[in-house]
């Protein structure tokens, strides 16, 4: 076994060459004739179908289903599927295919959308049904059944390298409302949703050569670069409290709420037990406290133990069917360490999900690459991009841009003419791109001068800023699965080049100078005062420069929120000079900030960040007035209104967040608990609506196991970020609110 998993890392890294990846298969037909097979009459529940069918297969037969059959798919290359698992043919079970698919599908070229961390920008939960919809549709006519997506990994670090995949940044309430229609609208096409990483996969790893990294290299994926708090190897140490309040939500709404079909378990270990073979993860919580009647997936390369997955709760291993592979669990059986009752519940499951999506009863998703739309389905991604771009600073009005007061433009940067996004897992290979240079030059038009520099050399970049009326500074910072980031700097890694520094030169020389950033999270922002305007555009897909472009010379407004906190400096970050905490020491690591996480520990310690969590510029203005509360039993209604009283059409979002009395456990000083995207014109206003459950005003009582709702003061805040708040009310619970 232990030479097998050696092999197939190096296989990976790109040390060995194996064959080929096999063609696209089509998939074996699905389930049958019902007077032959009674598990195929539609009319009967899933279990019920499941325990039928279970009950004719051979003790071989279980076995085979349990680990997947396909190596190579794993690389990504065109005509391949992530994942195989092989059917039963005899018995009408069928081959059924998987895909990676947070950003898009990662085998051969495909629409890359916006990375999810873009698309948690958004605050908008229709944004997330239409990202899961394009997803959904390429995954499926690429002949895929089960999509790995989304990703809610909460932002515990903005270190960590996958960052960018986290859909709702560094909250759980912003996690959660996108995910479940995420979830809904992929499941609604009639795929297996898989909800990731079941739990605390919350960095990659550290070390000497994390500053190296480039893009590219397969070696990044699986974390040979790291070599501290590696993925594979930590222990994470979260308490019941922190666990339920910070990084179980969204796994629980994507049961309860969204009826996610498939969770995938982590690399890292939980509390000792690894996450793929830990009982309480993945029987008590998410099955028996939960209710969960899905399927659990490991991560890639993250099962250790044959008898432990089996007895505790992993029901599939769909690469490399190592640790799941029929000889393993052979053994397993054989030395007594899992039994066949073990084998059947996992199969049982495994089959249960299958009747439960309909993957049993439908005819195979046939792969039909040239059936993707691919001109309609670039066209949203743009637009899901433009909702996300968040306009950090815009002094003088410098934005948006007028191109009939324009005659130059300089667009300058090292990522300005090309695609660039995060690695791994999520980095996708395009069909078609639109570069921000190209999405600049067609909104400045045939009028304006568009001069371009790729910033290498900065004398030259900041001598075509000096001739030009406004420079565009297009920056990146890449971030990637298998290694976590060595600075919060734009030259970590800094194969770009020192980007700070030429931000500077080009400012110097033209004080209308514009930032764009490229980046998969937060990044410092040294020279923020030294420039007219900030743009966050995130990893924003193949045609992000559309996007880009538009919001630059106002075709749309700025209407991005930030779903994380962007420091001022390094120390500011809520794990630093804590080794203990991250990258943890002797492969622990221990989540001692508690609930503190991200905006939560700013305000708390109050610490001014650079750009605050929910912060987002518009060209419009808005004005919130007239708060109202009101207690409907177990709920809280809160209302608002908000009004444009800028010059022109915007988006607002406003924010609705909770102060929970501290008694005998400290509270954050505010959480968010709700929000909304509205459209107002000019001079225009409406009333938004909150309303927050027993849930939302709950804390998590650990010495009583269950949710419990304090007595107390609770502070209500509406306002446009987690630190502009203009709207402030409070009501008591138990007792008199002073």
């Amino acid at each position: 076994m232990n030479s097998f998993r050696a092999l197939t890392t190096l296989f990976l890294a790109g040390v060995c060459v194996l064959a080929a990846a096999p063609a696209l298969a089509t998939a074996e037909g699905r389930c049958g004739d019902p007077a032959e097979r009674p598990w195929c009459k539609p009319s009967l529940s899933p279990d019920r179908r499941a325990d039928l069918l279970l009950g004719q297969m051979t003790d071989s037969e279980k076995v085979s289903l349990l680990g997947g059959d396909e190596l190579t798919g794993v690389l990504g290359g065109q005509g391949t599927h992530t994942g195989t698992m092989d059917g039963v043919p005899r018995l009408g079970i069928p081959r059924i295919y998987l895909s990676d698919g947070p950003a898009g599908v990662r085998s051969g070229q495909a629409t890359a959308l916006p990375s999810p961390i873009a698309l948690g920008a958004t605050f908008d939960r229709h944004a997330a049904r239409q990202d899961a919809a394009v997803i959904a549709d390429e995954v499926i006519r690429k002949g895929n059944d089960i999509v790995f997506a989304p990703t809610v990994d909460i932002v515990r670090t903005p270190l960590a390298g996958r960052v960018f995949e986290a859909l709702g940044g560094e909250d759980p309430f912003l996690s959660t409302s996108l995910a479940v229609p995420w979830i809904k609208s992929a499941e609604g096409k009639g795929l297996i949703a898989t909800v990731k990483h079941y739990l605390g996969n919350n960095q990659e790893g550290t070390g000497p050569k994390a500053n190296e990294a480039m893009p590219g290299n397969p070696a990044i994926s699986i974390g040979t670069f790291a070599t501290v708090g590696k993925r594979g190897e930590i222990d994470a140490r979260i308490d019941q409290r922190t666990m339920r309040e910070m990084y179980l939500p969204m796994f629980e709404a994507a049961v309860k709420q969204a009826g996610v079909e498939a969770v995938m378990c982590a690399y890292n270990k939980v509390n000792g037990p690894w996450a793929c073979e830990n009982k309480t993860l993945l029987e008590n919580i998410l099955r028996k406290q939960w209710g969960f009647k899905g399927m659990t997936i490991a991560d890639y390369g993250a099962t250790h133990d044959t008898g432990a997955s089996l007895r505790n709760g992993l029901d599939i291993e769909p690469w490399p069917g190592v640790d799941y592979g029929t000889a393993a669990i052979t053994a397993a059986l054989a030395g007594g360490s899992a039994s066949m009752a073990d084998v059947d519940r996992h199969v049982q499951r495994y089959l249960r999900t299958l009747f439960a999506s309909g993957a049993m009863d439908r005819e195979a998703f046939p792969a039909d690459e040239d059936s993707i739309d691919r001109g309609g389905n670039a066209a949203k991604p743009a637009a899901i991009a433009e909702k996300g771009i968040v306009l950090l600073k815009n002094r003088r009005g410098i934005l948006p841009l007028n191109r009939g007061k324009l005659d130059s433009i300089a667009v300058i940067g090292p990522v300005a003419d090309r695609y660039f996004t995060g690695g791994g897992s999520s980095e996708i290979d395009p069909f078609q791109t639109t570069t921000a240079l190209a999405g600049i030059t067609k909104q400045a038009g045939s009028g304006v001068d568009v001069g371009f520099n790729d910033g290498a050399d900065p004398a030259q970049a900041a001598q075509l800023a000096g001739d030009s009326d406004v420079a565009v500074v297009v920056v990146g910072s890449w971030s990637s699965e298998g290694i976590d980031r060595a600075c919060l700097s734009l030259e970590c890694p800094s194969f770009l080049g020192d980007q700070d520094a030429l931000i500077r030169e080009v400012a110097a020389a033209n004080r209308n100078t514009v930032v764009v950033i490229e980046s998969g999270g937060p990044i410092l922002t040294p020279w923020r005062n030294q420039v007219g305007a900030i743009l966050e555009a995130w990893y924003p897909g193949s045609n992000g420069g559309t996007a880009i472009g538009r919001i630059l010379f106002g075709k749309a407004d700025a209407s991005g929120r930030l779903p994380v906190t962007f420091p001022r400096k390094e120390s500011d970050i809520p794990t630093y000079g804590e080794p203990s905490a991250y990258p943890g020491v002797d492969d622990v690591v221990k989540y001692k900030e508690g609930v503190f996480v991200g905006y939560r520990r700013y305000d708390r310690r109050k610490i001014k960040p650079a750009y605050e969590f929910g912060r987002g510029l518009s060209y419009a203005k808005f004005r919130f007035s007239k708060l109202k509360l009101k207690r409907h039993g177990p709920k809280l209604a809160v209302k608002a209104r908000v009004s444009n009283v800028g010059k022109r059409a915007g988006v607002a979002v406003p924010q609705l967040y909770l102060g929970l009395p501290s008694t005998n456990v400290k509270q954050p000083p505010r959480a968010l608990k709700g929000f909304a995207r509205i459209s107002l014109k000019r001079g225009k206003g409406r009333q938004v609506k909150f309303t927050v459950d027993k849930r939302g005003l709950s804390f998590w009582n650990a010495g009583k196991n269950r949710w419990q709702v304090a007595k107390g003061c609770y502070r209500v805040y509406v306002g446009a970020s987690s630190r502009k708040l203009p709207l402030r009310g409070k009501f008591g619970i138990g007792r008199k609110c002073r």
